[in-house]
């Protein structure tokens, strides 16, 4: 295993698509400091931090001698009257222009960020379901894998919730270790119990007594994530040996995104985010190479 399955995430940089997350560094800075530490390549991050023309877009990346990934797409999927499918093949436009290969869903409620989220009944799941298996077929068609990222404040957050999407439809996850950990279920063991099901992986660490507050109700997601929740590899408590082992063992071929979800509040002095990434490539090339 090399460095070049290694990619990046600009919300590791505070970049992030809820209003009112943080300051936003700029593009130019995010891609560079992807390259100072070695980032083979980079997941899109949210609309408007690349150019929306996907020529544009290419070059940009290209210009970095960064790889394109694909991203995290937050999509309504539980509505009736809501087709995402349009939506979609216009974003795959742009995968093909970039080369991206991966379509990292996500179930959003609708409501703004993911510090709440409502229930939903079973014509809801139903309709959640059928839309991940066409947007799963779709892809295919663009050359593309899609995969469901169970995210906190989503409609797909916790263990039960994740078993119902791998029990009712054909789409692969994002394995998320910090949204599975937080929202109840050990990523370790659904890479052991579900390694065949994982074909995008989102490696971030977690100090467990924040996530236990969250789970409680005593934090929002929100306030976790400002006060460090999300820490570097292997400064927290996921056992990123053995997820790495599992995957591994079945033959993972896929990206091993670093992803620490920060906020900032003002340009950063000195390195900024950049010091905890460092810290994180240098970890996971340690596992990888063990």
């Amino acid at each position: 295993m090399n460095d070049q399955r290694i990619a990046g995430a600009p919300i590791s940089w505070g970049v992030c698509e809820v209003p009112g997350w943080g300051y936003q560094l700029p593009l130019a800075r995010v891609l560079a400091e992807m390259r100072e530490v070695g980032l083979a390549a980079t997941e899109l991050g949210p609309d408007g931090f690349l150019p929306g023309e996907p020529g544009a877009m290419a070059e940009v990346l290209s210009r970095h001698h960064l790889q394109a990934v694909g991203g995290f797409t937050p999509l309504l999927l539980h509505l009736a009257d809501r087709d995402p499918v349009p939506e979609v093949e216009k974003l795959l436009q742009a995968y093909a222009a970039t080369g991206s290969d991966v379509l990292v869903l996500s179930a959003v409620t609708g409501l703004a960020g993911y510090d709440a989220r409502p229930a939903l009944d079973d014509a809801g799941w139903r309709t959640l379901l059928t839309n991940l298996d066409r947007l799963t077929g779709l892809a295919i068609e663009h050359g593309v894998r899609a995969v469901l990222h169970p995210h906190i404040g989503t409609l797909v957050e916790n263990g039960e919730e994740v078993q119902r999407v791998l029990d009712g439809s054909s789409i692969s996850l994002c394995l998320d270790t910090g949204h599975l950990l937080i929202g109840g279920t050990d990523p370790a063991a659904l890479t052991r119990e579900a390694p065949h099901r994982i074909a995008h992986t989102h490696l971030k660490d977690v100090d467990v007594t924040l996530a236990h507050q969250v789970q409680a109700g005593r934090r929002t997601y929100t306030e976790a994530v400002r006060e460090g929740m999300y820490r570097p590899l292997g400064q927290g408590d996921v056992d990123f040996e053995a997820i790495v082992g599992h995957l591994r063992g079945q033959g993972y071929d896929g990206w091993y995104v670093l992803e620490q979800d920060t906020i900032l509040t003002e340009e950063p002095r000195g390195e900024g985010p950049l010091a905890d990434i460092r810290v994180s490539v240098e970890h996971l090339r340690s596992v990888l190479g063990s």
